[in-house]
């Protein structure tokens, strides 16, 4: 493989912190009440089994940037391991994942904003971030950098806040004579709701932790790549840690009954205390928080694109004709992503967070299971190395097959498969009129 020329300037703990800023979204502060709601008190375990997961793939990921660092990362990976065809396809699979997690961030926000102004249908809010987001993205790359850092530290705060009050709660400092906490209690009938719970959120608690990809995209900005191994090992640790002691606070302080996907679960947790102003400010970070990461998928899908058309696997027309802006076709092809997803909101109001939601995890999943297979193929030789492969792998199969388990995760299974023959079908148009060309 070669080996490009990279001289970086974050140190391994910079990125580290850069990455657990750009993994917390509203996969974490909205979509954990799909996997609450399924899987009850063994919430806590699902995370720390999708923790583990996420560190397999990491680690391969990370094993192949050490070694060799590259700009397109896992889709060159992809293309060196498999040839040109997985290059084309990983590159919109991934294109395709970001799009739906955008389309979930943005209903997720919408969500949020409902909780002060419920009357209001979720469009209106969904067409008010978008534009705010669009404006961000066409500012330029240095905006989003800045915009990513600042609320890197908010989401970080919100977590640690909700951690705080709620052990406050627990303890008794804080009045509970509206919740409902039970430390002991919740280790009561653990598994009630039994395995298929279990199994059917462990795609949920995957889709929180995403975004690890964007640390091997980011390796040519360490100083030494071979640090990247150690920046998200410190990175997951920290994540897993944090993930499994805010649900252990959010199923002692409510019960599983009232966690939905109306709203964050973690406002359902405080809501029933007597802390009047901290739910509004709880919320108002739950925004901006999940209006970063909604920003940073908007960017996502649009440099994405530019960088799959310089290498021939997008029509030409959306290369980047301008230094530090996106380019102008990339930005409309963008916006009629978002109005898709508004019209979305539109006709499916009630059940979209849970559709595309789903439809999302596993997208990011798929393109998981490419990066170890890339890994099997290009590093990892040896009976350690595929023992290694073949049990994230069995981890991915779980999680993905555990939404055939529930029929509303069975719709977002299916719309995930359908996603895959489009770009199949892309892909092998291409490689039939033009083998070499690209797209």
């Amino acid at each position: 493989m070669k080996k490009e020329s990279t001289q970086g300037t974050l140190t391994w703990w910079q990125m580290s912190f850069i990455g657990i800023g750009c993994i917390i979204g509203t996969g974490f502060f909205l979509g954990s009440s799909i996997a609450i709601s399924k899987a009850g008190p063994p919430v806590i375990i699902v995370y720390l089994a999708a923790g583990i997961g996420t560190y397999i793939v990491f680690r391969c990921l990370a094993a192949l940037t050490a070694a060799h660092p590259e700009k397109g990362s896992f889709r060159t990976y992809a293309k060196q391991a498999f040839g040109s065809w997985a290059g084309f396809s990983n590159g919109w699979v991934y294109w395709s994942c970001e799009m739906l997690i955008m389309g979930s961030q943005l209903t997720a926000l919408a969500i949020f904003a409902q909780f002060w102004f419920p009357k209001l249908p979720l469009w209106v809010f969904a067409l008010v971030f978008a534009l705010l987001g669009l404006l961000v993205i066409w500012l330029g790359v240095r905006k989003v950098e800045q915009m990513e850092n600042m609320f890197g530290i908010i989401k970080i705060s919100a977590i640690l806040m909700f951690i705080i009050i709620a052990a406050l709660a627990l303890t008794g400092v804080i009045d509970r004579s509206g919740g409902t906490a039970d430390a002991a209690g919740v280790f009561h009938n653990f598994f009630e709701k039994g395995w298929t719970g279990f199994w059917v959120a462990l795609l949920y608690a995957f889709y929180a932790f995403g975004g690890i990809e964007v640390m091997g995209l980011m390796a040519g900005e360490l100083k030494d790549p071979k640090d990247a191994p150690k920046s998200g090992t410190l990175m997951l640790i920290v994540l897993t840690v944090v993930y499994m002691a805010a649900f252990y606070f959010v199923v002692t302080l409510t019960s599983i009954e009232k966690i939905t996907t109306d709203e964050s679960p973690f406002l359902t947790a405080l809501t029933g205390y007597s802390l009047p102003l901290v739910p509004h400010i709880f919320n108002a970070v739950l925004i901006i928080a999940g209006f970063s990461t909604m920003a940073a998928s908007l960017y996502a899908v649009t440099t994405m694109i530019m960088a799959l058309s310089e290498e021939g696997d997008a029509p030409a027309l959306f290369i980047q004709k301008e230094e530090g802006k996106v380019s102008k076709p990339a930005f409309i092809l963008t916006i009629l992503v978002v109005v898709l997803s508004i019209i979305l909101a539109v006709l499916l109001p009630d059940r979209l967070f849970e559709y595309v939601t789903t439809a999302a995890g596993l997208m990011l999943l798929y393109n998981w299971a490419f990066i170890l297979l890339s890994y099997r193929k290009l590093m990892g030789k040896g009976f350690r190395d595929g023992l290694f492969v073949w049990t994230g792998l069995l981890f991915l199969g779980l999680a993905v097959s555990g939404t055939l388990m529930d029929s509303m995760t069975r719709i977002g299974f299916f719309v995930s498969l359908a996603f895959l023959a489009v770009i199949a079908l892309a892909t092998w148009i291409k490689l039939k009129k033009a083998p070499e060309s690209g797209a």
